[in-house]
């Protein structure tokens, strides 16, 4: 038994008729849908402003939820984003803190990433303890079949999709797996980071590319298939996309909605990932089908009669990417902010964040609620009864509800990143902290930022301010943990460079 679970154990002995409870399915209680998009940025829906590319259905899950503007993810790269979600923690605590790759692209070389620890506590066990059937249905990133981050010993009943991110690179893969089990797929293993030459590539090497199952439509068959067999309920699926994560592929039919809007020149490969003929085309018809698959899941909760009794949630684990033949620039992807993937700008970390609950949460609701992705495991232990787990997080549910009077606030939200030169960050109220580039240079001041007046985080006005910059120091001091790897140590020297 894993060592969070002890908690609940002990709980349960004095409250014997939750217990009794716990072993079978209660009906009373809400299915759970949450959907995580991949490198999906803050201004890519047009609920948000995007202008160019269309989501009607996420547009639509807006107007009929709440739709948060200050919502972050816990670090602004997939693996240890995934982490933070899974198990509550923040960056300073959480034991998967970055893309710690095993292996090679090829498939026999495929090793993934860092398990997460077995003694972690995840969301799918927590609400196994109250009966809920749990699946998973995308991209894991947190350990193979053959290892102790496995989803099924993660909690999750069902899982399929990839377990290796760097798999997740190429959207027709060879295989994906299926409760430890590889799945074969209708298209052989290529390497999708091989350039083309633009003095002879033809159509027939762009189209090279492409193949017959695409992983985001197969995530959503084996989605539809577990909430039909999950239907008495309750259920939680988990929906981890891979899309719009590169490589720029998408079924031709979706390309072609774009093709010809755009002023675009083709993609070679020069900066990774699959060549792409119509490389703008291509993103926007990557978030379109994403937009695509999740009305395809709101039409089946619809048919089956499960509406009303199903919370569906949708956000992105980090900001847009800035590489693989990406123009976030051209689509305004994180809308006006600051930064991209894997900074601790808001544009890295700052994420569209939806709910919605017919009769639950008011539509049309708009909230700039400072929230974050680790807030998700204590929301649903409030959701399903439960004692909170000792996590970083604090339960929005209140606000979900409209029940803002009791809605507790975080003092301040904190973030650090081992890569990208290793960066660290403070949400303190309106005050953002940025420290980067801390591997060379540990004793790097900070920048200080104020958002309400300066979302973009372009006037730095650290010097003003002293006694900001003292707290957030203190911060870092309380809320950094040692790593469980050294690979991801940066921080002690940049606490020691404080102190002097």
């Amino acid at each position: 038994m894993k060592l969070l679970s002890l908690f609940f154990l002990t709980l349960s002995i004095t409250h014997a008729a939750t217990a009794q409870k716990a072993k079978t399915p209660q009906t009373n209680l809400p299915n759970i849908v949450y959907i995580y998009a991949d490198d999906l940025g803050y201004g890519e829906l047009g609920c948000y402003g995007q202008q160019k590319i269309k989501t009607p259905n996420l547009d639509r899950l807006a107007r009929e939820g709440i739709r948060f503007t200050q919502h972050y993810t816990g670090t602004p790269v997939c693996a240890p984003a995934r982490a933070m979600l899974m198990t509550g923690k923040h960056a300073g605590h959480s034991a998967i803190r970055g893309n710690f790759e095993l292996g090679t692209f090829r498939d026999d070389g495929e090793r993934g990433q860092m398990p997460l620890p077995a003694a972690e506590f995840t969301i799918a066990e927590l609400l196994k303890q109250k009966g809920y059937a749990t699946a998973l249905t995308g991209k894991w990133g947190m350990g193979m079949n053959n290892t102790e981050g496995t989803p099924s010993k993660q909690g999750f009943d069902y899982y399929y999709g990839y377990l290796d991110q760097k798999q997740a690179h190429n959207l027709y893969p060879s295989h994906l797996w299926e409760n430890d089990r590889w799945d074969t797929l209708a298209q052989p293993w290529q390497d999708v980071h091989r350039k083309l030459d633009p003095a002879s590539a033809t159509d027939a090497d762009f189209n090279s590319f492409k193949g017959k199952e695409y992983a985001p439509a197969k995530m959503t068959e084996k989605a539809l298939a577990f909430i039909e067999r999950s239907k008495d309920g309750p259920f939680f699926l988990y929906m981890p996309y891979t899309i719009p994560h590169v490589s720029l592929q998408a079924p031709d039919e979706y390309v072609r909605k774009y093709a010809g809007q755009f002023d675009e020149k083709p993609y070679y490969g020069e900066k990774g990932y699959a060549s792409a003929k119509y490389p703008l085309s291509t993103y926007a018809a990557m978030v379109t089908f994403l937009d695509d698959q999740v009305g395809i899941i709101l039409d089946k909760l619809r048919d089956m009669g499960l509406d009303d009794n199903t919370i569906v949630m949708f956000s992105s684990d980090n900001g847009a990417t800035f590489n693989g033949g990406v123009n976030a620039q051209f689509f305004n992807s994180v809308a006006g902010l600051r930064g991209l993937k894997m900074d601790v700008y808001e544009g890295g970390i700052r994420e569209p964040f939806i709910a919605r609950w017919p009769g639950k949460i008011k539509p049309g609701r708009v909230t700039d609620h400072i929230s974050a992705q680790f807030d998700l495991l204590a929301t649903l232990a409030e959701l399903t009864g439960q004692p909170t787990p000792p996590t970083d997080g604090i339960s929005f549910l209140p606000e979900l509800l409209g029940q803002t009077s009791r809605q507790q606030k975080h003092p301040y939200l904190y973030f650090e990143y081992p890569e990208k030169g290793g960066q660290i960050a403070i949400r303190m109220g309106d005050w953002k902290g940025v420290k980067t580039d801390l591997r060379k240079n540990p004793g790097n001041a900070w920048q200080l930022y104020n958002l309400k007046t300066d979302r973009s985080e372009t006037t730095d006005l650290a010097a003003k301010h002293p006694d900001i910059l003292r707290r957030m120091d203190e911060i870092v001091r309380k809320e950094h943990e040692e790593p469980v790897t050294a690979a991801w140590q940066f921080v002690l020297p940049v606490i020691a460079a404080s102190e002097k």
